[in-house]
């Protein structure tokens, strides 16, 4: 390693004796992305108070424009107007900001807050002058992990104040529902969780390549197979409900997991298709049919469970991360 790789740094691991220092001197070395950080988070706060506020109102007004309130709308109340075009893509861009932080989160930590600092020497200098490293390790992680919360918390709180106090909007134009991956995660504890989950993933990547680059393709990837398998399990999290009906499927009221014909006995079978014709419905022995699903009741128990796997997926991510960095610093604590 050259001499002017290692006298680069030398300033910022001065300058971090101490738990204040160290946090200081992450924040200076890190500040291009914290204040990208704090940009991102400001366009969705503000994107999400225009939709809360001027935009709700247009879409509303609009709305009434086309008659869709009166009891009698017109053809127009099928589809929507500018107003509410406007209206549904700020409402999109704040839960895509809030489906994006994960991934760039992941990125950010395994390419530039570990990889490009085991890379540079940086990191190992540090370890000899000023900071352990363990304690250098719980710095990466704790001071990314209060940003990210708080700021993800805060869209999070914008978001479902839209959602709620416009739903008989979305309703009447049979908009989004609640159950749907991005509105579901931007609604809740997940988007504070997933956040969480793509910084460790990042650091423990960072820690594995030690180079920034290797480092941050294998975060994302790494963050998008688990975030696919997890989000694979939420049906799956909760006890579904079922109603049944005699006269076929019971009505479309929320995530639907399963649906059939029921015979005589109460067995579940494929439903024959037969188009409400009688002698084919006995011929097949059908009596009924079903639905399993969630209502929107489920909301808060399919949250907080999937929140608790990925939090649990999270902690074990930050210990491997820990026992690696222990291994190959000797035991360095």
């Amino acid at each position: 390693m050259s001499a002017v790789t290692i006298d680069k740094p030398a300033a910022s691991v001065t300058s971090s004796r101490g738990p204040r220092g160290l946090l200081w001197a992450m924040l200076k070395v890190h500040r291009s992305a914290l204040w990208f950080w704090v940009m991102l988070v400001v366009v969705g706060a503000g994107t999400l108070l225009w939709a809360y506020g001027p935009g709700a109102d247009a879409a509303w007004a609009e709305f009434r424009r086309m008659g869709c309130d009166s009891g009698q709308p017109g053809l127009g109340c099928d589809s929507t107007g500018d107003a509410y075009t406007r209206y549904d893509t700020a409402l999109s861009v704040g839960a895509g900001i809030l489906g994006l932080v994960p991934y760039l989160a992941a990125a950010w930590a395994g390419g530039a807050l570990i990889g490009r600092e085991l890379e540079s020497g940086t990191a190992q200098l540090a370890w000899t002058q000023s900071v352990s490293p363990a304690r250098w390790l719980a710095a990466k992680l704790a001071v990314p992990a209060a940003l990210l919360v708080s700021g993800t918390l805060l869209l999070t709180l914008l978001h479902r104040m839209v959602w709620s106090a416009d739903g008989s909007l979305r309703m009447a134009l049979n908009s989004r529902d609640w159950y749907e991956s991005t509105t579901f995660a931007a609604n809740g504890t997940l988007a504070c969780a997933y956040a969480l989950l793509g910084l460790a993933v990042g650091v423990l990547a960072g820690l594995l390549h030690r180079r920034s680059l290797p480092a941050l393709g294998t975060a994302v990837v790494g963050l998008a197979l688990l975030a696919s398998a997890i989000g694979s399990l939420r049906p799956h999290l909760w006890p579904v409900a079922t109603m049944t009906n005699k006269d076929g499927y019971p009505e479309y009221i929320g995530m639907v997991l399963g649906e059939g014909a029921l015979t005589s006995t109460g067995a579940r079978v494929p439903d024959p298709i037969c188009v409400d014709d009688a002698k084919c419905l006995a011929a097949h022995d059908i009596v009924g049919f079903y639905r399993d699903y969630h209502p929107s009741s489920h909301f808060w128990p399919l949250q907080l469970m999937e929140t608790g796997v990925i939090l649990a997926v999270a902690a074990l991510a930050a210990l491997i991360a820990f026992r690696l960095l222990k291994r190959r610093t000797g035991g360095a604590v």
